[in-house]
């Protein structure tokens, strides 16, 4: 850090109000699920440091090895360090009234939000971001982390990666830019990087600050409290903020936008239980702005029936083969006939099938593809049927519906809302029943499910999360469930 006079000569003309230049330390990215290790905060009064002050904070949990290896942090440092709530009221007395200023505020400035909201404190300020402020003055560099700004300005640190070291680099920091760039056109980005996104004014003004940074469904609601809207995010807030920000609104955004009155939101403590909940909630609630998630009545599968000539698409209403989704030969799911057709009919052209046989053309003799050399003539008996039978299956493979690959319900754990430990999504053959919290929940959830009925959707978004998730997180599930 520059020493106290040098920070003094260095004094921003613009920022001549309370401030105060903070910076966390914390065990990981997700302030939902990580919690704070260090806080370094130093108060500015007309340009000039007038106060600074740090405090290590246990966690209560352990600090990874990684975090550690980086900051220097580790949970013998932090053994006799205050828990948070010890020094909640000390941390919100210096920020009370003052710009919150730090490097990627928006991280620093979520999890003080999480802290402060896991005790029941409230607590809100303006907030100015040094990485949107540096990219605003100098566009003309791609990079603007604090190390690289250092390295320009010709600013030291003596703690680099410690919560007070990090934030003494700040006021250093934002006057060289001033210093650079000119007090008119500081300002002027200054003010710009205040002004972010605001919502509407016909919603509160402090829903700004309520919005969670964590992944969750949020819900938009009309007037007289009519659901317009419901959607998912792994950033409650940033998402809401963009239905908002003209530059990103399609006509359709622009009339939502125009309409909310009322913003709600769950978080989740992961991404999978945000799809699974907003799946649910727009079959449930039926908003008038969601089309793509409805339950859809035409979800319907391919079948391949055999008949005297030999195999033949056909195309079925889910429910019809519901019990029998695991069953060869079966493909899809599809949101409707005509996707259905479409999508053999893509396949066949693709490996010279016979669109004739397989009930997509009509007409006597060779079917269109002959003539044009792209079918083999099974229409006219010059390809074997059996072998261009056996050309379909293989040709529909990459369609097939993928069979439940467990004996019985599963698991799969995910983080809680708030880092308040974890929950478990209980699926049973591509059904979400339910998320519980702990086993008692599970048991019951699985007693009380007996028909659930396949939901594609639930079917394409569970299918993507055993791809990813990790064995440890995955519980095979004993009890099965009882019949009605």
């Amino acid at each position: 850090m520059p020493d106290t006079a040098a920070a003094i000569a260095l004094q921003s003309l613009s920022l001549r109000g309370p401030v105060a230049c903070v910076d966390l330390e914390t065990t990981g990215g997700m302030a939902a699920h990580h919690r704070v290790i260090e806080v370094g905060i130093v108060l500015l009064e007309q340009g000039e440091i007038v106060a600074e002050w740090s405090t290590l904070v246990h966690p209560g949990i352990r600090i990874p090895s990684s975090i550690a290896s980086f900051t220097g942090i580790d949970d013998s440092m932090v053994a006799d360090a205050p828990p948070f709530a010890d020094v909640v009221q000390e941390v919100r007395q210096r920020l009370e009234g003052r710009l919150f200023v730090a490097h990627n505020a928006r991280f620093d400035y979520g999890f003080l939000r999480a802290e402060f909201r896991r005790l029941g404190v409230k607590f809100a300020a303006p907030v100015l971001c040094t990485v949107k402020l540096s990219r605003a003055l100098y566009t003309e560099h791609s990079r603007h982390n604090l190390d690289t700004l250092m390295e320009r300005f010709g600013l030291s640190c003596m703690a680099r990666h410690r919560a007070l070291g990090d934030a003494q680099v700040l006021p250093a920091l934002i006057a060289a830019m001033e210093n650079q760039r000119g007090v008119d056109v500081m300002h002027a980005a200054v003010t710009d990087a205040l002004r972010e996104t605001r919502l509407p004014p016909h919603l509160p003004p402090e829903l700004a600050d309520d919005l969670p940074e964590g992944p969750g469904v949020y819900l938009f609601r009309g007037e007289g409290g009519t659901l317009l809207y419901v959607g998912k995010s792994r950033n409650i807030r940033s998402r809401v903020f963009e239905h908002f920000a003209a530059r990103h609104r399609s006509g359709k955004e622009s009339k939502l936008a125009h309409q909310v009155r009322q913003v709600e939101w769950i978080e989740t403590g992961g991404e999978l239980g945000a799809l699974l909940l907003e799946s649910r909630l727009v079959k449930e609630l039926l908003p008038t702005g969601n089309r793509r998630l409805r339950r859809h009545e035409g979800d319907c599968v391919v079948c391949l029936v055999r008949d005297e000539q030999g195999l033949r698409p056909q195309v079925v209403p889910i429910a019809d083969v519901d019990s029998g989704l695991d069953a060869d030969p079966v493909f899809g799911p599809f949101r409707a006939e005509k996707d259905a057709w479409r999508a053999l009919e893509g396949k066949a052209r693709e490996a010279g099938l016979c669109l004739k046989l397989l009930g997509l053309e009509s007409g006597e003799g060779s079917c269109f593809a002959y003539q044009v050399k792209k079918c083999r003539g099974a229409c006219i008996g010059r390809e074997p049927r059996a072998l261009h039978d056996a050309r379909l299956q293989m040709t529909l493979v990459p369609l097939k519906f993928k069979p439940w690959p467990f004996a019985g319900a599963i698991g799969i754990r995910e983080p809680a809302p708030a880092g308040t430990g974890l929950q478990i999504h209980v699926l049973d053959r591509w059904r979400h029943l339910g998320t519980a919290r702990d086993e008692a929940e599970v048991q019951a959830l699985l007693r009380a499910d007996s028909d659930a009925a396949f939901d594609a959707d639930s079917y394409r978004i569970i299918g993507r999360a055993l791809q990813d998730v990790r064995p440890r997180d995955l519980m095979q599930l004993p009890v099965r469930r009882e019949s009605a």
